[in-house]
């Protein structure tokens, strides 16, 4: 039957492709370099052309496992031999430095001025005077270090030791109670119950967001 076959290798070629993404890594989703890009378009290409193919479905299938396992090791072979990496990856370009932009180094990376003022202005820098040098890396993302005196103030430059900052762990979510995450931190409902009923809330279905730290710190959003 035609349409069960078209079902079958449509189910077929997304779990193909969910696996190959799985065994790849989340760099394929998080941040694409060059390399990633190319796989990734190819074996969605590939995932499409096995939910269509009927007579032969099997082909596309072969296809895509070996993109994901050559995929898969080019990855080792950039860990265990880092010289590789150049070859594989690309390496950072330097467009700016102490006030001095590399023309040829814009050109060589495929980005005009324009486009670099963008991104200097997206990372809150407006004049190219207060940037110590900006340097594109291999992800398609540029990287800048500010002149000294026009970075932010740090807490070490007032001689001032705040307290860590901890993470968060959510309790209540849209109205939910979260009783994994409660247990986790050594909670209960009572506590929850009472840090609702002091900020006069009756019912955890009033909650958009609650959450707390490991030193009880609670924070809460109503909806």
């Amino acid at each position: 039957m035609p349409v069960l076959t078209l079902c079958l290798t449509t189910v077929g070629s997304f779990a193909v492709l969910f696996l190959s993404a799985k065994i790849i890594g989340h760099k394929q989703i998080a941040q694409l370099d060059f390399f990633d890009y190319i796989t990734g378009i190819t074996i969605g290409s590939i995932a499409a052309e096995m939910a269509t193919e009927l007579e032969e479905p099997w082909k596309p299938m072969v296809a895509m496992v070996l993109y994901g396992g050559v995929t898969l090791f080019l990855s080792l072979i950039s860990s265990r031999f880092p010289r590789s990496r150049k070859y594989l990856n690309g390496t950072p370009t330097i467009l700016l430095d102490h006030g001095k932009l590399y023309y040829e180094n814009m050109k060589k990376a495929r980005l005009d001025l324009s486009e670099f003022l963008v991104m200097c202005r997206q990372q809150g820098y407006f004049d190219l005077t207060t940037i110590q040098r900006a340097i594109f890396e291999y992800n398609g993302k540029l990287t800048i270090l500010p002149v000294t005196t026009q970075r932010p103030v740090t807490p070490q430059d007032l001689n001032l030791s705040p307290d860590q900052e901890l993470i968060f762990t959510e309790l209540i979510m849209d109205g939910r109670i979260l009783e994994d995450n409660l247990r986790r931190m050594g909670l209960d409902r009572t506590w929850l119950d009472k840090q609702l009923k002091q900020r006069h809330i009756s019912s955890p279905k009033e909650v958009f967001l609650a959450a707390c730290d490991r030193n009880l710190k609670f924070v809460l959003f109503k909806k």
